[in-house]
C-alpha cells in the first residue's frame, strides 16, 4: 500500500467523523471502537497524523491526578 492512499486517509477521515459523532451520543464503547481503527488506520497508512484526541486525552489525565 502506497503512503497516503486515497481510500486509506478517506477511511482515516470517516472513522474520525464516526468517533465524535459516536461521543457526542454518549455512545463510549462506539467511540472506542472508531478511535482504535483510526489508530490503526494511522499506522498502516504512513500518514502519521497527531492524535485527534490528545486534548480529551490530557483533560483525564488532569483529572485523574486531581483524585489522587
Amino acid at each position: 500500500m502506497k503512503r497516503g492512499s486515497s481510500a486509506v486517509v478517506d477511511a482515516l477521515v470517516e472513522a474520525e467523523t464516526k468517533a465524535w459523532e459516536a461521543l457526542s451520543r454518549y455512545k463510549f464503547l462506539m467511540f472506542g471502537y472508531w478511535v482504535a481503527v483510526w489508530v490503526h488506520l494511522n499506522r498502516i497508512s504512513g500518514e502519521k497524523r497527531p492524535n485527534p484526541w490528545k486534548n480529551l486525552v490530557d483533560i483525564a489525565k488532569k483529572i485523574v491526578q486531581k483524585g489522587t
